[in-house]
């Protein structure tokens, strides 16, 4: 299947900062929002199929890749990438979409939510989580512990740690690391995703990303899931020790008429892992609901 043409544009959001997104197909309209410092790439899957029948919106967040560094440090939090969604909704005439998240995406959608409930038809909440996801992840405190040593350190060396950053991560055993931990499942998701992921991330402004970061481990979304009154269709993979099968049971509890899929194998990248099945579930879903 080939990807569908693109169009691509920029638009300036509530503060004044441009955001890039891309747009394929025509039909009712997706967007898709991925995880902190990840690019579009992400989606293709997904993009490759939908866009044969639905309208596909990606977008780069602030400080994040195509987009801009927003003038105020201050703009640098969940709320604004919430008031991005709702200008791109704007820009583009959209009422309401179906709206999905990857990883902190789903931080992201639920905000969204909560702000302007009115412009969203469904929910995709892939591999999610809507409040600190460092707190126990792979069963300890060692990621919080590592994050806020990391952040102190980069507080006094800004340069080095800078330079440690994007070394690590272009390193082909972080990678290894990573699929390890449960990020990847090095059999099943191909290991060019994984680089252009890691040169993504390498690419971005460290202080933004500690920044963006330091908010998302202080959000807590918990409350509104509660409120959720969308169809909601909740994917999760098996093998994710990021963002564990608990968690995605939490949502599916707190979410009412949610609907829950575990992947068997899946890391916490299901959608790149085994696109064919997450492409039908989602396909299913959507196919149930009238738009």
């Amino acid at each position: 299947m080939s990807m569908t043409a693109k169009a691509t544009g920029t638009f300036s959001s509530f503060d004044g900062t441009n955001i890039y997104y891309e747009v394929r197909g025509d039909g009712p309209p997706l967007i898709m929002a991925y995880g902190i410092g990840c690019l579009t790439n992400h989606w293709t899957q997904q993009i490759r199929y939908f866009s044969q029948k639905y309208t596909t919106i990606v977008f780069d967040y602030r400080a994040h890749h195509k987009s801009e560094m927003p003038a105020s440090r201050e703009n640098l939090n969940i709320d604004s990438l919430a008031q991005d969604v709702k200008s791109l909704l704007d820009h583009l005439s959209l009422e309401k979409v179906s709206l999905w998240g990857h990883s902190f995406g789903v931080q992201v959608a639920v905000r969204v939510f909560d702000m302007y409930p009115d412009r969203i038809h469904n929910l995709v909440l892939i591999n999610g989580f809507v409040s600190n996801p460092m707190q126990g992840m792979f069963g300890n405190e060692i990621a919080s512990s590592f994050f806020r040593l990391f952040k102190e350190g980069y507080r006094y060396l800004p340069e080095t740690f800078s330079f440690l950053w994007k070394a690590s991560i272009n390193n082909p055993i972080a990678i290894q690391l990573s699929a390890l931990a449960g990020g990847f499942n090095l059999h099943l998701t191909s290991f060019k995703d994984i680089e252009v992921y890691a040169r993504g991330i390498a690419s971005m402004d460290l202080n933004s990303f500690l920044t963006l970061f330091d908010n998302m481990m202080s959000y807590d979304g918990k409350p509104v899931l509660d409120r959720i009154h969308v169809p909601t269709l909740i994917i999760g993979g098996k093998k994710d020790s990021v963002t564990p099968q608990a968690v995605q049971e939490e949502l599916h509890r707190r979410i009412r008429s949610s609907q829950l899929l575990m992947v068997p194998y899946g890391s916490h990248c299901t959608q790149l892992d085994m696109p064919d099945l997450v492409n039908l579930k989602i396909e299913q879903f959507l196919s149930s609901l009238p738009f």
